[in-house]
């Protein structure tokens, strides 16, 4: 059994955590992002790794980075063969990386060298990949730069939201890393350097990247709303009865023989073309399925509508 600091945040890092725990690994310490405002009354509020560690009595640190000798010699003090990063959120520096006996093991939602760095699984939707993979990589100082010890691919299904996805790659990790480090423990890890062409990266998304641009393929709307389901969501906006509001946008699907012809110059896109919540895009057309309003929960789009007219013929807003 190995001697492991483990280095994640977000919910994303949690099976991988419970799996090194239940393969009888010692975990010496968890570092995870300190505690933040949260909630609508904004009390401050755990990590879901640091909730998990606490369940099992492990120390955990919550440094705000990761720089200085004071952080460094605590980190080495741990006296860890290896260390797993999944999601943490802080770069790792040269010293922390060196500083465990076989170095540092990540968890990474792509099949790299495709989709470095943040947004892997977003990105991978938003672009309309149809695989992907969780890989298991040894960290370098460059951004998911290391040799690839571990993969499996995983089919993206054509109406897959993120969130369903990040959830697959996250249970399959686990078990990815645990193999992993069932095999470093043994000698036989074997890590591969990436391939140096097919880099892209994963930008963070931004707030401008989440309204939808109706002008654009429904095949592209589709894959923006899936995408980015359901946080942060795509959206598009409506008169209200208190002025202009936010509708977001959860599930949609591909339109097969829409009632207009939407490549007509007369159907402007962003046009709602039936009472099923079919819209006009710049090629074919999208029926949205679910939708959530601020404050609310999310509703199936037919039951919106009981509360929320949006009759055919209305123009759905797109990017001013």
């Amino acid at each position: 059994m190995l001697r492991i600091v483990f280095m994640g945040t977000p919910a994303f890092a949690v099976p991988t955590l419970s799996a090194i725990l239940a393969a009888g690994h010692e975990v010496a310490a968890v570092y995870t992002q300190p505690p933040r405002p949260a909630g609508r009354g904004l009390a401050e509020r755990k990590s879901p790794v640091h909730a998990l560690a606490e369940q099992h009595g492990i120390a955990v640190l919550t440094p705000a980075r990761l720089k200085g000798e004071d952080v460094t010699r605590a980190f080495a003090g741990h006296g860890a063969d290896v260390c797993v990063v999944v999601a943490y959120g802080l770069l790792l520096p040269l010293p922390v990386l060196r500083a465990p006996r076989a170095g540092c093991l990540n968890l990474h939602a792509s099949a790299l060298p495709r989709w470095r760095g943040a947004a892997p699984i977003q990105r991978a939707i938003i672009a309309g990949d149809t695989v992907t993979a969780a890989s298991v990589m040894r960290m370098q100082q460059g951004l998911d730069t290391g040799p690839v010890c571990a993969a499996q691919a995983i089919a993206i299904g054509p109406d897959m939201t993120a969130g369903k996805l990040h959830d697959q790659i996250a249970e399959r990790g686990a078990h990815l890393m645990v193999a992993a480090l069932a095999a470093l423990a043994a000698g036989t890890l074997t890590c591969l350097p990436q391939a140096t062409d097919g880099v892209t990266y994963a930008a963070k998304i931004t707030t401008a990247e989440t309204r939808i641009d109706f002008a654009a393929p429904a095949r592209q709307v589709h894959d923006q709303i899936r995408g980015l389901s359901p946080a942060p969501a795509a959206w598009f906006a409506i008169d209200g009865n208190g002025g202009p509001e936010r509708i977001k946008v959860l599930r949609s699907e591909l339109c097969v023989g829409a009632a207009l012809d939407t490549t007509q110059a007369s159907v402007m896109a962003g046009t709602v073309l039936d009472h099923a919540l079919t819209v006009a895009c710049g090629e074919g057309a999208v029926r949205i399925l679910q939708v959530q309003r601020a404050g609310k929960r999310p509703l199936p789009a037919a039951d919106f509508l009981r509360g929320f007219a949006l009759p055919p013929g209305t123009v759905l807003r797109g990017p001013r």
